[in-house]
């Protein structure tokens, strides 16, 4: 039995230990050191979920290098892990991200200026001693995230579901944004509390419908939590769940996954969460933990329900439909850059929701693909917004013009964000877009053409935010600005490079994830649907 999957997630958690632990000594040292051990902590994780994404292969099983360990004997609990290409790519992506964010984030936790005489005030102070909690918080998301996308046990996945929330809750309201004025403090603290509380009520119901699951499949022979066995079980007749039982059973499941998602309207808690948060914490929020929650759609609504999904479809997506629209409306009005892009991904979640409830074979690939190219997409836009709003000190759109003037690189890194905010063709998101809208459209045509809507909005809101803040006549703030930095450089390339690569040629993604997909659409009996107009073939051959 191969470890590869339990060391991919061991080596991150032990990072964040070793680096809150790193004995004391000088302050600046200490700092550099930690910086140094996180980041190659992550790579070290990044190597370790690129080695699963080869070794998985698309023809073979449905889950590949499993793993299982006893946990809690007496209940069935094991800490079994597998991967599936879904899987395997969004903890790729989580691993990709992260150094990403590292980078981005390399004095975030740093001290504010000394005061002219040199000395340092007691918060100050205290900021430096964090530096090591804030890296390590990462760290142990990262961990935590990537088990869940390998968890084959659903008690095991519920528990590291409701774990991330800790560590995003300190990261939240114990390292905010210094852009947020006087009233900083307060708001990180409000921001935080809604994260959490919001999330927590969630995972709340879902254990209510964790145990629900195991009475109802213990008093039928099946005293597990084992993902494969119960779908499998499920799929063959062999445990039945009545209507009533099973409808419950989704709406618990579903109602954890759409808070975390997010989808409207449980999405309250995101601008408030993505706008205190510093532009590194904003990217773990929209780009890594709330993947979870369509991920889990995938692997836990449609695997284990298939009717009840099948019956909250249509109700469901309208919901996403209303996401969409409503996302980008916001998103338009907005004059702060970072609830701006907030609004923006809760239009995306709901095209990443409306594919996976279109239950066809297009929708769901789409979405899968769109969780990638979303990830890469914002993580680029905000992480570039992040720089900008360093520089100015200012999260308000009113405050910049004429950026491309004296940063014409940060600008032109902006640029990419945002055209592939939009879907323009060419860049990752129009592949994950296209085959949402057409999934979704030849099972549900009225829906797929409505959501069109979303694309005319993104290119408003993502047009004028680059207009307002990038072109025209060069604001007092912004005459001294300096263009983006090496390190900068080195977070944003990456990114733009992978947008740019997975737009002209997916196949290698939709080559992982379409087995997969087949699978769960085999699982809730579901096929796609027949044209509406078939091509009849002459009996020479030739079509008409």
């Amino acid at each position: 039995m191969s470890a590869l999957l339990t060391v991919t997630c061991a080596v991150p958690a032990a990072g964040a230990v070793l680096t809150a632990a790193l004995p004391a000594g000088a302050i600046e040292a200490r700092r550099r050191t930690t910086k140094t051990v996180a980041l190659a902590v992550s790579a070290v994780t990044l190597a370790l979920a690129a080695a699963v994404a080869l070794r998985f292969d698309p023809h073979g099983a449905r889950y590949q290098l499993t793993e299982s360990y006893s946990w809690i004997r007496s209940f069935g609990i094991t800490f079994s892990l597998g991967v599936d290409g879904i899987g395997a790519v969004l903890a790729l992506l989580t691993a990709v991200l992260v150094p990403m964010v590292m980078l981005a984030s390399w004095h975030d936790a740093d001290p504010g200026p000394a005061a002219p005489d040199g000395t340092v005030d007691p918060d100050t102070f205290e900021r430096r001693r964090r530096t090591q909690g804030f890296f390590a918080l990462i760290l142990a998301v990262e961990a935590m995230v990537i088990v869940s996308f390998y968890a084959t046990d659903v008690f095991l996945f519920y528990v590291f579901f409701e774990a991330m929330l800790i560590p995003m809750y300190f990261l939240i309201g114990g390292f905010g944004d210094r852009a947020g004025g006087p009233e900083s403090a307060r708001q990180r603290s409000y921001a935080a509390v809604k994260f959490l509380l919001y999330n927590l009520l969630g995972g709340l119901v879902m254990l209510a419908a964790v145990i629900g699951l195991y009475v109802v499949a213990q008093d039928q022979g099946f005293g597990t939590f084992d993902l494969p066995t119960l779908t499998n079980a499920i799929a063959g007749g062999s445990l039945k769940l009545s209507g009533t039982a099973q409808n419950a059973l989704f709406l618990g499941f579903f109602f954890a996954f759409a808070v975390k998602a997010p989808l409207w309207p449980l999405h309250t808690w995101l601008p408030n969460a993505m706008g205190e948060a510093t532009a590194g914490t904003a990217v773990l929020i929209t780009a890594v933990v709330d993947k979870v929650g369509t991920f889990a759609m995938l692997r836990f609504c449609l695997g284990l329900f298939p009717d009840a999904s099948k019956t909250f479809a249509p109700a469901i997506l309208v919901l996403s439909l209303i996401g969409i629209v409503y996302g980008a409306l916001l998103a338009i009005g907005q004059k702060d850059i970072k609830r701006l892009v907030a609004y923006a991904s809760i239009s995306h979640f709901g095209f990443i929701i409306m594919g996976i409830f279109a239950l066809t074979s297009q929708g769901q690939s789409g979405a899968t693909l769109y969780m990638v190219n979303h990830g890469l997409s914002t993580a680029a836009w905000m992480l570039v917004a992040g720089f900008l709003i360093s520089r100015r000190g200012s999260r308000l759109i009113a405050d910049y013009g004429g950026v491309q003037k004296v940063a014409p690189v940060l600008a032109g890194t902006f640029l990419i964000g945002s055209l592939a905010t939009l879907s323009l063709p060419g860049l990752a998101p129009f592949v994950s877009e296209f085959l949402v809208l057409v999934g979704t459209f030849t099972r549900y045509p009225a829906i797929g053409v409505i959501a069109t809507v979303g694309i005319v909005l993104a290119a408003l809101y993502a047009l004028l935010l680059y207009q307002r803040t990038m072109t025209g006549p060069v604001k007092e703030g912004v005459r001294s600005m300096p263009d983006l930095k090496v390190r900068e450089l080195a977070v944003v390339a990456p990114l733009v490079a992978l947008t740019i690569l997975l737009g002209v040629y997916p196949e290698p993604l939709t080559d992982l994830v379409n087995p997969s997909v087949d699978a769960t659409l085999s699982q809730v009996h579901r096929t796609d649907p027949a044209p509406a107009h078939p091509v009849a073939a002459t009996s020479g051959g030739e079509q008409k």
